[in-house]
């Protein structure tokens, strides 16, 4: 159905309009019911004719002269034929033809077809309209073609009880059509949205993966380079020390190179992310084995841990600790080498879990030369916003750079 159909025939199925406005295509349903339509009408004129014309009628009221039969049957036959143009132009032949039912039985059946079309595929007030005018009609046929075998008052009610059933009939059809052209439209609209919900749950999961990813490979490849540095700076280190190094690298570029592999292969994936299981994420109970890297790469760390009940920690917030003070590690190896780091970890449940991460602010050329994108913060500061915390970082008065988070731990 084309937009400039759809006010013109606003309860027509789908499929029952062209393109072109006001050309008919008919579907194979439309086909059977118009023949079907049209052979039921023609029956009723030929009866209705045949039964005027006998010397007694016995269901058609008699005409005054029997000159006016073949008139009466002409105008049926002429609303069968102007049956096979209802759909397009319902209203103006129901109107045309409107006066016929005042003084033509051979015209009922036809007529009561085009009423009906205009019930299904108008609306409601075009229909009642069309109602009134047809009652008023049905008042003059009881004057011209008196019934003989009923009274005045009783033919005229039997004609507005037929007309509001054809009413009640088109209204139902009418309705039931629409029903259905709304439930199409809420399965199309349903599957849409949920083809978009799926969509963006796949990009969430894969935004989620990339910032794991961030933090995770910033972490080995600063490792990396800082080992690199040191024995670039140091070529006549002694060779346990060189091959601890070169163990450490050769170690951290495998884990990268895994991490790495994994994440590619998930972004590439077609299927949902949430039908890939997820990698075991860090907690709070792995913060010893990542201070080990960093003081096995040469970074002076200083932890302290008051935090009580840790073995109860939240894995959400014991995940999002570990993460803040990797972030922390990573920033201080790739802006403040050699720069004592001190972590910080304290509270319990019912009080929260604050971290912090603190190192000298880097002096002159304090640092590497590790590109960073400067995201990294950014993504804390998001993680602990979704946790419920709340996050600060920058310089402090005793002219450290400080990294503190303060996150929800529920009693």
């Amino acid at each position: 159905m084309t937009s400039a159909a759809v006010p013109e025939h606003p309860w027509l199925l789908p499929g029952s309009l062209t393109a072109a406005p006001g050309r008919i295509r008919r579907t194979a349903r439309d086909w059977v019911v118009d023949i079907l339509f049209l052979l039921l009408s023609l029956g009723w004129v030929a009866a209705a004719t045949l039964d005027a014309a006998s010397p007694d009628p016995s269901f058609a009221a008699p005409l005054p002269e029997r000159w006016m039969v073949p008139l009466d049957g002409a105008a049926g036959l002429l609303c069968c034929v102007l049956l096979w143009w209802r759909r397009r132009w319902p209203v103006a032949l129901t109107l045309a033809t409107l006066p016929l039912s005042a003084v033509s039985v051979a015209a009922a059946v036809p007529l009561l077809v085009l009423y009906f079309t205009v019930v299904v595929h108008r609306r409601t007030a075009v229909a009642l309209a069309v109602t009134a005018a047809g009652l008023v009609t049905n008042f003059v046929f009881g004057l011209a073609r008196p019934d003989l075998t009923m009274s005045y008052w009783a033919a005229t009610a039997w004609g507005v009880v037929i007309s509001l059933c054809v009413l009640a009939w088109g209204m139902f059809v009418r309705a039931r059509r629409q029903l259905i052209v709304s439930l199409r439209e809420r399965a199309e609209r349903a599957e849409t949205e949920q083809r978009l919900r799926v969509a963006q749950a796949r990009q969430v999961e894969r935004t989620r993966i990339a910032r794991e990813m961030h933090d995770v490979l910033a972490h080995r490849i600063s490792l990396l380079s800082l080992h690199a540095g040191a024995l670039e700076f140091r070529p006549d280190a002694p060779p346990e020390e060189v091959a601890r190094a070169a163990g450490v690298i050769r170690s951290s570029a495998h884990s990268a190179l895994e991490d790495l592999r994994e994440v590619i292969g998930v972004l590439r994936a077609e299927v949902p992310a949430e039908a890939a299981p997820d990698r075991p994420q860090p907690t709070l109970a792995d913060l010893p084995t990542l201070l080990g890297e960093s003081r096995s790469a040469g970074v002076r760390v200083e932890a302290s841990d008051r935090v009580t009940g840790a073995d109860r920690v939240p894995a959400a917030v014991g995940r999002s600790a570990y993460r803040i003070v990797q972030e922390g590690l990573t920033n201080a190896r790739k802006h403040a080498a050699g720069a004592r780091v001190a972590v910080e970890l304290s509270g319990g449940p019912g009080e929260g879990l604050r971290v912090e991460v603190r190192n000298r602010w880097p002096v002159g050329g304090a640092g590497t030369d590790i590109p960073g994108t400067g995201t990294g913060l950014v993504g804390v500061a998001e993680r602990v916003s979704l946790a419920g915390g709340h996050l600060e970082y920058g310089r402090d008065d005793a002219g450290d750079f400080r990294l503190a988070a303060w996150l929800p731990w529920p009693a």
